[in-house]
């Protein structure tokens, strides 16, 4: 399995909003993605389901500024 089907496998969540965004930011953002971005997408994955939707919400604050332009890809899905 490739890199980009193991992040699809990864994006599929508990919470279907969360499958919808994170899906469509695969399809339409990923390729373009570099490195350094990669690896953001990467750890911001590892958060649980709430908090990673109230990140893409703007309901909490970024715990690391870096998040913040990945976020914003996301919030326009």
């Amino acid at each position: 399995m490739n890199h980009q089907a193991r992040m699809r496998w990864r994006c599929r969540r508990g919470m279907l909003e969360l499958d919808i965004v994170l899906l469509r930011f695969m399809d339409t953002h990923y390729e373009q993605l570099d490195e350094h971005q990669r690896k953001l997408l990467e750890a911001l994955l590892t958060y649980p389901d709430h908090d990673l939707w109230n990140m893409i919400a703007c309901n909490i604050d970024v715990p690391d500024e870096a998040f913040r332009p990945l976020l914003k890809l996301l919030q326009e899905n």
